[in-house]
């Protein structure tokens, strides 16, 4: 009868941690999203725009489709990124990317990836996403997942493209570097 006991309190223990399980992982993407923010803003710190790519004075922090940082983002706006004034500037049409310094791409818009990154083609913009295949589609920055760690990697060819320079640094703490048009 005791064994009989723990193993049915055992299946309940179970069951209560698969019920509780869907309310775990908004917290976890919460929790995602506010690291892959705070990368956000320190790539800033290791990335060298022209003087162009500021128009108006303020840096334009953009996100394109579906805003998964919630507040994240909202928190840095008016911080100082390159120097200058911090704006986050939610984006859902093509349209409007221009003036953005740095365009984080949804995974809303996989679909419309390459015509995504061909607008912004020849422009300065930091371009990244959380997409896998980003770099090979032209992007600059992918954020990976390895277990429950972030990590990043980098296209050194889109960097150029966009004429902007990624510091040594950054380039260090990568997962992965493409510099060319065939595998990194």
């Amino acid at each position: 009868m005791a064994v009989l006991r723990r193993g049915l309190g055992s299946v309940l223990a179970c069951a209560g941690l698969l019920l509780a399980a869907p309310a775990v992982l908004p917290a976890q993407v919460a929790e995602e999203y506010a690291v892959k923010a705070a990368f956000l803003y320190n790539f800033t710190k290791f990335v060298e725009w022209p003087e162009v790519a500021f128009p108006d004075g303020s840096f334009r922090l953009c996100v394109l489709g579906d805003d998964p940082f919630g507040k994240s983002l909202t928190e840095l706006s008016g911080q100082e990124a390159a120097g200058r004034k911090l704006m986050v500037v939610r984006v859902q049409q093509m349209e409007k990317l221009e003036g953005c310094n740095l365009l984080f791409i949804s995974r809303s818009e996989r679909g419309r990836l390459s015509g995504i990154l061909s607008q912004v083609e020849g422009s300065p913009v930091l371009t990244v996403a959380d997409t896998p295949g980003f770099l090979e589609e032209g992007g600059t920055i992918n954020f990976i997942l390895e277990g429950s760690k972030i990590r990043f990697e980098i296209s050194q060819e889109a960097a150029a493209r966009a004429e902007i320079k990624i510091s040594s640094k950054l380039m260090s703490l990568a997962k992965r570097v493409k510099s060319g048009p065939g595998p990194a």
